[in-house]
């Protein structure tokens, strides 16, 4: 009952899902939570991929129209709070100031210029990349579509437990509070599992090109936070989904060019 909680969480904070019950705030849920985060990426992009497929076979709209439900999806389903992340994010790393000051501009409720030319230039990445795979679809590319936010979570989750926290307060730390040194315990079967669907549909080259991707993702920004923000905070956890899906969705607009073709 603690995972469907620790779920139901997840929605009412990172979706715009209506849960309209109370849920507990205990340490033991925010620890579910955090566990369940894959999962709820695994429900969006099911999402997504349900959404693409819907337009591009079962309609007589274009691969532009798609995608573009696609890309707005995304928008409206997370209610733009990594997006948010990611503009604070970027306003305080392109400040290139020292890090208590970027610590300063992030709790800054003021988007600086920085924040909107960074958020444009993701997501019109994220537009094409998406625009370009909707017109070379192959029957994998649902499949590989739905991992994208599923390991965009297990980089936001491993990021909120191994990195310290810049400060002691706001959304990032208090799940951070929550969780302890066995809590990614179940990250490496939702891994395990992930790959062993992608060989059984053999998907060889996409398992190995997206866990190289997730493995180089979580390494960077683990250093880079550190240096850049002196720990993790929310909204640098927001950026870091924002950051994953845009390289997967690179990766898998690559695979379509050179493994898929």
């Amino acid at each position: 009952m603690k995972w469907f909680k620790g779920l139901l969480i997840n929605l009412q904070f990172f979706s715009t899902v209506p849960i309209p019950v109370e849920l507990p705030m205990d340490k033991k849920h925010l620890e579910r939570a955090i566990q369940t985060f894959p999962l709820l990426g695994l429900l969006q992009g099911t999402v997504y991929s349900a959404i693409l497929f819907a337009i591009v076979e079962w309609s007589p709209f274009s691969d532009l129209a798609g995608a573009f439900a696609v890309w707005l999806a995304y928008i409206i389903l997370t209610g733009g709070i990594h997006l948010d992340g990611w503009i604070d994010s970027s306003d305080a790393y392109f400040s290139y100031r020292d890090q208590e000051k970027r610590l300063e501009i992030m709790k800054d409720p003021r988007t600086g210029a920085f924040g909107v030319l960074s958020v444009i230039v993701l997501l019109s990445a994220k537009f094409f990349f998406i625009y370009e795979i909707a017109g070379m679809l192959h029957s994998a590319t649902y499949l590989l579509a739905i991992a994208i936010p599923f390991l965009a979570r297990i980089v936001m989750g491993t990021l909120l437990v191994t990195v310290k926290p810049a400060k002691n307060e706001g959304l990032g730390a208090l799940f951070n509070n929550a969780s302890s040194k066995t809590t990614l315990w179940i990250y490496p079967l939702y891994l395990l599992g992930f790959v062993g669907i992608l060989l059984f549909y053999g998907l060889y080259i996409g398992a190995a090109s997206y866990f190289a991707a997730v493995i180089f993702i979580v390494m960077f920004l683990k250093k880079k936070i550190i240096e850049w923000f002196g720990g993790m905070t929310g909204d640098t956890l927001g950026a870091s989904v924002e950051l994953t899906e845009v390289l997967l969705w690179m990766t898998l607009w690559l695979l379509h060019y050179f493994a898929m073709g």
